[in-house]
């Protein structure tokens, strides 16, 4: 039977769909970001240059890391930054996270919410506060170690933004997700990171228990060395973890599709937190050194990015930088408008236009 709506019905059914708020009729969207450990070392005007870039590419997230810098980072201006126990465990420099308050107004001036990594298995190896005294075992171990880490967890959450006036665990607008630690226990091997993977849920329980139930700011992994050692079964059946993050530079492409539907069937979302091309003509998991330019860059990072856009799959790409890319150590970096940033600017904006796989409204703006 035919149906004939009047003007006046039709302009109704086209009122209530316009007053569907915007981040539910975009829910089904993915996105993209990147990651840059040092960002909050940055002086204020690279803030500008990286957001702006960012959010001209359609971005929403950026990944960046509470922990000792040295200056100059990368080529960059980056300053000193002291790590936020650099004088001992307890012993709290809040320097770091008053410089993560300026650039997170800068961030969310152009739309860019921060991924929050609290802590490094980077740092531990290199024998910060913690690793001098537990190394890189005893701190996934003993008791006395993980008290005192859940400690440094409440702190930064508690912290008071110098501007805003409320702590960090209420800013569910400049947040979009917090991690304890980058790659906990990857230097242990993938053995030890399975045996101990409850580390990870009692971290993300202590998290939660700060955050409340309904922060509007994701709780999740920091990732391991490749997808299949990111996607731990414990991690997927750990009530305290919205997200499971995922790190690959190898030939990861053929288990996306499978990692989301493990992710979906285990009701977490996933998020492919680390990703590069190399910038020499080593393979990706081979990156320090190699011959001449990857004259196919551009198209890898093409292929990359299709494969996750396609599986409905978000990602941060590592990692962005201020400055012509000084093409130090392993060297996937990409200066934000420079050499193969309209490549990664293409992608994000293809991501933009995919269908996610998981629901990320509330959380992205």
């Amino acid at each position: 039977m035919r149906c004939l709506l009047s003007l006046g019905a039709l302009y109704l059914l086209a009122s209530s769909a316009l007053a569907v708020p915007l981040d539910k009729r975009s829910a089904t969207k993915s996105f993209a970001g990147g990651n840059n450990y040092y960002a909050a070392a940055l002086p204020s005007s690279e803030w500008e240059t990286l957001f702006s870039g960012m959010q001209g590419a359609g971005m929403k997230v950026l990944r960046a890391w509470i922990g000792h810098q040295d200056a100059s980072q990368k080529g960059s201006d980056s300053s000193y930054m002291p790590d936020l126990e650099e004088n001992g465990i307890g012993q709290y420099n809040d320097q770091i996270l008053k410089a993560f308050d300026a650039m997170m107004l800068v961030a969310h001036k152009y739309d860019i919410k921060i991924l929050l990594t609290m802590h490094s298995f980077n740092a531990l190896q290199a024998n910060d506060a913690y690793g001098k005294i537990y190394g890189t075992g005893y701190f996934y171990e003993e008791s006395a170690a993980t008290t005192q880490f859940d400690a440094r967890l409440s702190h930064i959450l508690n912290h008071n933004h110098t501007t805003l006036g409320k702590p960090w665990k209420e800013l569910k607008d400049y947040f979009f997700a917090v991690e304890a630690e980058n790659e906990a226990m990857i230097g242990k091997g993938a053995d030890y990171i399975a045996a101990h993977a409850s580390w990870q849920c009692d971290r993300a329980k202590t998290i939660k228990g700060i955050l409340g139930d309904n922060s509007g700011i994701l709780v999740t992994t920091g990732g391991e060395s490749w997808v299949s050692e990111s996607m731990q079964p414990a991690y997927f059946s750990c009530e305290y973890l919205d997200m499971v993050s995922v790190h690959g530079y190898g030939d990861e492409l053929s288990s996306i599709p499978a990692a989301v539907q493990t992710a979906k069937n285990a009701g977490k979302k996933l998020l492919f937190e680390e990703w590069g091309i190399c910038y020499n003509t080593n393979s990706n998991n081979d990156c320090p050194s190699g011959g001449s330019v990857n004259s196919n860059r551009d198209s890898e990072i093409a292929q990359w990015s299709s494969a996750m856009n396609s599986a409905g799959l978000p990602w941060l790409y590592w990692q962005f930088l201020t400055n012509p890319d000084p093409h130090q150590d392993w060297d996937y970096e990409i200066q934000v408008g420079g050499d193969n940033w309209s490549a990664i600017k293409s992608a994000s904006q293809a991501a933009a236009n995919s269908t996610c796989a998981f629901d990320f409204s509330g959380y992205i703006n």
